[in-house]
C-alpha cells in the first residue's frame, strides 16, 4: 500500500515540496497515517536534512507508518517514476528538447507546482497561528525575510532555528525544573 501510494504521489506531483505537500494530505487527511503535528514534525526536520527532500519525506513517512520495510517500499515508490522519466528523456533526449508540447507542459507544471507549494507553507502558517504561540511565528516571519533579502544559502537560517530551538527547548526545561 505504501509502496503504491508514493509511486501515484511521486507520478503526479514533480518535485520535493509538491510532493511532501501531497503526501501530507494524503498520510494526514485521506488516510489517517499520520497526525498532523507528526507530519509538520517531518516536515520541519526534512527541511534542514541533506539529500532530495521527495526521498526523505517517503523515508520518515514510510517508516513511521511500517518501520524499516515501510521506509524502503515508500521510498522505492517515490524513486522509481523519475528513474523511469529520466530514462525516456535521456534516450529522447533530441527530439524533446525542441518539442512546443514538451514547453508548454512544464510552464503548466510550474503553476502547478506554485499551487501545491502555496498550499503547503499556508499549512503551516495556518498550524502555527492557531497555537498562539510567539517563539515559532517569529521564527518563521525571521527565516522568511532572511531568505527573501538575502539571496544566498540557507544554511545560516537552518543553523540559527537549530540554535534557538535548543535555547528555547533549555528555557523550557529549567522553567520546569524550577517548578517542581
Amino acid at each position: 500500500m505504501l509502496f503504491r501510494t508514493m509511486l501515484v504521489i511521486s507520478s503526479t506531483a514533480n518535485s520535493g515540496y509538491a510532493i511532501m505537500s501531497v503526501v501530507k494530505s494524503t498520510f494526514v487527511k485521506k488516510y489517517g497515517w499520520i497526525s498532523e503535528k507528526e507530519m509538520e514534525d517531518y516536515i520541519a526536520l526534512i527541511q534542514g536534512a541533506p539529500g532530495p527532500l521527495a526521498i526523505n519525506i517517503s523515508l520518515a513517512a514510510g517508516n513511521h507508518v511500517a518501520g524499516p520495510m515501510g521506509a524502503a517500499a515508500a521510498v522505492l515508490g517515490c524513486a522509481l517514476p523519475p528513474v523511469v522519466i529520466m530514462l525516456l528523456v535521456s534516450a529522447f533526449y533530441s527530439a524533446i528538447i525542441g518539442n512546443r508540447w514538451v514547453g508548454v507542459f512544464m510552464h503548466g507544471m510550474q503553476a502547478g507546482v506554485i499551487a501545491m507549494l502555496t498550499d503547503m507553507i499556508l499549512d503551516i502558517v495556518r498550524s502555527v497561528m492557531e497555537k498562539r504561540k510567539i517563539y515559532p511565528a517569529v521564527i518563521m516571519v525571521g527565516a522568511f525575510l532572511f531568505g527573501w533579502l538575502v539571496k544566498g544559502s540557507s544554511l545560516p537560517v537552518v543553523v540559527t532555528c537549530i540554535a534557538l530551538g535548543c535555547l528555547v527547548h533549555l528555557a523550557k526545561s529549567k522553567r520546569k525544573e524550577s517548578g517542581k
